[in-house]
């Protein structure tokens, strides 16, 4: 990762459907707002680069107190009725071309004749 960029971060945001969630939820990000809002204010810095970062880790901690990290479910990559299909394939292909290349033979044999 360079300089400067920061992970992407998937919250479960299914948990602000919940009444009592969403309320945390606004109420810890209004407090986090305010407290940035009066560093602001006594460092008396207006920089948009500095207002971005501190809006930014605002709503990321407050997502990641209150909502947790979404949980990854991955499949898995083939399924045992996929291999079983692909290598049954696989076999009545080799059998095809088995029986093609004795055919053939047979075929040019009898031709030669």
């Amino acid at each position: 990762m360079e300089t400067g960029q920061t992970a992407l971060q998937s919250f479960n945001i299914a948990f602000l459907q919940h009444t009592g969630k969403l309320s945390e939820f606004k109420i810890t990000l209004n407090n986090r707002f305010q407290t940035l809002q009066d560093l602001l204010k006594e460092e008396q810095q207006t920089i948009t680069k500095y207002n971005w970062k501190g809006t930014r880790e605002a709503l990321t901690s407050t997502c990641q107190e209150v909502l947790c990290r979404k949980k990854h479910h991955h499949k898995e990559w083939m399924s045992v009725e996929n291999w079983r299909t692909t290598t049954t394939k696989q076999k009545n292909t080799i059998i095809y071309k088995q029986l093609s290349t004795k055919d053939t033979q047979c075929l040019l044999i009898v031709y030669h004749q």
